[in-house]
C-alpha cells in the first residue's frame, strides 16, 4: 500500500477530513503517535470538527469579501483552538487566513511557535503578551475580522472582550470557563441591607451561588456586548454529558451602540451589589 492509500485508509478509518493534518491531531493528542484513536478521542474530535461548525460560516462570509480572513485567538494557551481552525479552512477548504494566538505564558508561546513552523503552519502568529500590551501592541493588525477565546478561565474571557471592543472586531466567538468572580461577589452579598432578601435566595446554597454566577456573568457580558452594537447569540456548544463549561457565546457586529441594553446592563450590575465589578463591564463611546 502506497503512503497516500495508507494516509487515506486512516483517515476514513478514524473519521478525520481529507486534507486534515494529521501530525496535527497527533500532535494535539486527538490521535496516538501510531495514528491510532479510542472512544475518548473519537468523541474530542467530533467536539472539535462540532465548534468548527459554528464558526466556519462566518470565515466564509468574511472570505466571501476579502481575501485572507484575520483571527486572534486571546488567551490562546496551548494554540488549540487556532491550530484546528488554521488546519481546516487553510488545509481542508483551501482558503487563506492569518491566525495569531495571543498568550502570557512564555513557555507555550514558544511550543506553539515551534510546532506552527515544524508544520509549516506559515500563517500562524504566536505574541507573548498580557492583557494591556495586547489592546496596543502594533504587531497586530488594525482590521480584526474574528477574536476568539476558548475555555477562558474566569476573568480572561472578560480581558478577551476588552480586545475585541478596542479592535472594533467584527465577530467574536468565546466559550467561558471558571466563572467565580461574580460568585464570590454574590456570596459576600447574600446578607447585605442594600439587595432584597427574597433576591438573594437565587444563590443563598453555595451551589447556587456558583451556577448562578456563572450565568449572570454570561448575561452582562452579552448585554455589554449589545451595548457596543453586536448581535449576541448564546447556546449550548456539545451536551451536558460532556462538558459543564458548554456555553457558547458568538457576537456578530452590526451597529454602533445600544442604549437599550447599555441601560439594562447598569441595571443589573447595581440590583446585585457588583459595584466593584463595573470596569468589567464597561461600555466605551
Amino acid at each position: 500500500m502506497s503512503a497516500k492509500n495508507k494516509q487515506q485508509n486512516q483517515q476514513k478509518t478514524y473519521d478525520v477530513l481529507d486534507g486534515q493534518s494529521i501530525d496535527l491531531l497527533k500532535e494535539l493528542h486527538i490521535l496516538t503517535r501510531d495514528g491510532k484513536i479510542n472512544q475518548d478521542t473519537r468523541r474530542k474530535l467530533k467536539q472539535v470538527y462540532h465548534l468548527y461548525q459554528f464558526i466556519k460560516p462566518i470565515m466564509e462570509d468574511i472570505y466571501s469579501q476579502k481575501d485572507n480572513v484575520t483571527i486572534i485567538d486571546h488567551g490562546a494557551g496551548k494554540s488549540y483552538l487556532g491550530f484546528i481552525l488554521y488546519d481546516m479552512f487553510v488545509n481542508v477548504e483551501k482558503k487563506l487566513a492569518t491566525v495569531y494566538g495571543v498568550e502570557n505564558r512564555l513557555e507555550l508561546v514558544e511550543k506553539s511557535t515551534k510546532l506552527a513552523k515544524q508544520l509549516k503552519f506559515d500563517n500562524m502568529n504566536f505574541l507573548h503578551l498580557n492583557v494591556a500590551d495586547s489592546i496596543t501592541n502594533e504587531t497586530i493588525p488594525k482590521d480584526i475580522d474574528i477574536v476568539t477565546a476558548l475555555h477562558a478561565c474566569n476573568t480572561a474571557t472578560n480581558d478577551a472582550i476588552d480586545f475585541a471592543l478596542h479592535h472594533n472586531a467584527k465577530h467574536i466567538v468565546l466559550v467561558p470557563c471558571c466563572q467565580a468572580e461574580l460568585a464570590n461577589i454574590l456570596k459576600k452579598n447574600r446578607n447585605s441591607d442594600t439587595i432584597d432578601s427574597a433576591l438573594t435566595k437565587l444563590w443563598y446554597h453555595p451551589i447556587h451561588s456558583r451556577e448562578f454566577g456563572s450565568h449572570l456573568t454570561n448575561v452582562l457580558r452579552i448585554l455589554r456586548l449589545e451595548a457596543h452594537g453586536y448581535n449576541v447569540t448564546a447556546t449550548e456548544l456539545i451536551g451536558w454529558e460532556h462538558s459543564m463549561k458548554n456555553e457558547l457565546i458568538i457576537a456578530n457586529k452590526v451597529k454602533s451602540h445600544n442604549p437599550k441594553a447599555q441601560k439594562q446592563l447598569n441595571e443589573l450590575l447595581a440590583k446585585f451589589g457588583l459595584k466593584s465589578v463595573t470596569d468589567r463591564f464597561k461600555i466605551y463611546e
